[in-house]
């Protein structure tokens, strides 16, 4: 066990003021204030598995920033939500705008630097002793929500290693989310290069008629859509044996500590591997309905999310990128069914959907094209999960002083020890 020092949140914050403090009220800072330009909302949704913003951002006029002051959020400011996602943590990040507006399910915190580094702080939090802290006042009750939100935060204790190896700690796992975000971006930028081949190739063509030799399907002929099994808690393994259950968290965040399993034999067409073509077709219409590539091996898919079988290899990349395509649509449908924030696309949906479908020797052209980036795409995500991996077994360690980071004199480098 370490013998580092223990500090409170609270001692930790810095000698400002509204060092901690909460979002504005709901009243003060509703949807009608949001403006085309200005100051950016950092909110729940803007959270990512790394140190990046991603998602949508909105913004407000500098005036009404001016008026929420005390929610303004600079550089190296860490942000939780107190009610929604609560367990969650970002950092803002160094380079990018002036200032952000924290919105009112987020509380802020500016670390004092003399004591604590911010990014050590912010893995902290993204640990799970971290995040047990953040979660243990929460009530479950409705929407999740932290009663006292500022006090829980302030009361929250660290163990606190000399300031030098909170930042060789911090850079150790900076580094790994670094590459994981590069992998990200680029994977971002080959399938905005993906969509506009696949918009040349299959939907300027189609615009005035089908060209010769082309005919038109229901998506749900394109391929087989087969729905996961409905799960119940008693099939779950308490020791984590067997193969994971694979719900919409998997297909974000990986297989995680949180992942359930089960070691009870299942039908052969609920098994999914690495390089299955997934649809979460349930769920918040903008979070939720999407298509993934999946790359963590062996696992029993869970109901809400299709496994898609191509029905000759020939068809593979047309379609997966024909559904990705349509990724927007989908949503649409979603949203005009979403009840309690939830929606979903069904099988008739699919049915009703018409789709072109272009003759064997286009696809296989098209194919020659895109499998090189279809794979560097995989590729890309499957390093990230390793990384990722990687990242949170190294965090407890480094945390709690069973592994050591040692600033080296020599060239600002670390070694682990």
């Amino acid at each position: 066990m370490s013998r580092w020092p223990i500090r409170t949140i609270d001692e930790l914050k810095a000698k400002t003021n509204a060092a901690i403090a909460i979002g504005p009220f709901g009243s003060r800072m509703k949807s009608d204030c949001y403006v085309a330009a200005g100051i950016p909302v950092i909110r729940g949704n803007n959270i990512s598995d790394t140190r990046e913003l991603v998602g949508e951002m909105v913004y407000i006029a500098p005036e009404k920033a001016q008026e929420v002051r005390s929610s303004i959020i600079f550089a190296d400011d860490l942000f939780f939500p107190h009610r929604g996602s609560i367990g969650l943590v970002g950092i803002v990040p160094r380079k990018g705008v002036e200032r952000y507006v924290q919105s009112s399910s987020l509380m802020k915190l500016t670390c004092d630097r003399a004591q604590v580094e911010p990014l050590f702080l912010f893995y902290f939090f993204r640990s799970e002793q971290g995040r047990h802290e953040l979660l243990k006042n929460a009530s479950t009750v409705g929407t999740p929500g932290i009663g006292q939100p500022l006090s829980s935060l302030k009361s929250i204790r660290v163990a606190l290693p000399p300031l030098s190896e909170q930042r060789a700690i911090a850079s150790v796992l900076g580094a790994l989310d670094d590459k994981i975000e590069l992998n990200r971006r680029m994977n971002e930028t080959l399938e905005a290069l993906t969509q506009s081949l696949f918009k040349s190739w299959f939907v300027d063509p189609t615009q005035s008629a089908l060209p010769k030799g082309w005919t038109t399907r229901a998506l749900y002929d394109c391929a087989g859509y087969i729905n996961g099994a409905a799960f119940r808690n008693e099939h779950f393994s308490a020791d984590r044996l067997g193969l994971p259950v694979i719900k919409i968290g998997e297909l974000k965040d990986g297989i995680t500590a949180q992942t359930k399993f089960c070691e009870i034999e299942r039908e052969p067409k609920y098994r999914i591997n690495s390089g299955d073509i997934l649809f979460s077709w349930s769920g918040s219409p903008d979070t939720s309905i999407d298509i993934f590539i999946w790359t963590e091996g062996e696992g029993w898919l869970n109901q809400h999310i299709f496994k898609i079988q191509f029905k000759r290899p020939v068809e593979k990349f047309f379609v997966y990128y024909l559904l990705r395509h349509l990724k927007p649509v989908f949503v649409e449908i979603a949203r005009d069914k979403q009840t309690t924030g939830l929606g979903h696309v069904t099988g008739q949906d699919l049915k009703r959907l018409k789709t072109f479908f272009p003759p064997d020797e286009i696809l296989q052209k098209f194919n020659h094209v895109v499998e090189p980036l279809f794979k560097k795409v995989y590729s890309n995500l499957h390093e990230s999960r390793t990384l990722a991996a990687l990242r949170d077994a190294l965090l407890p360690k480094l945390l709690s002083g069973e592994l050591r980071v040692v600033p080296s004199c020599y060239q600002n480098q670390q070694s682990l020890v």
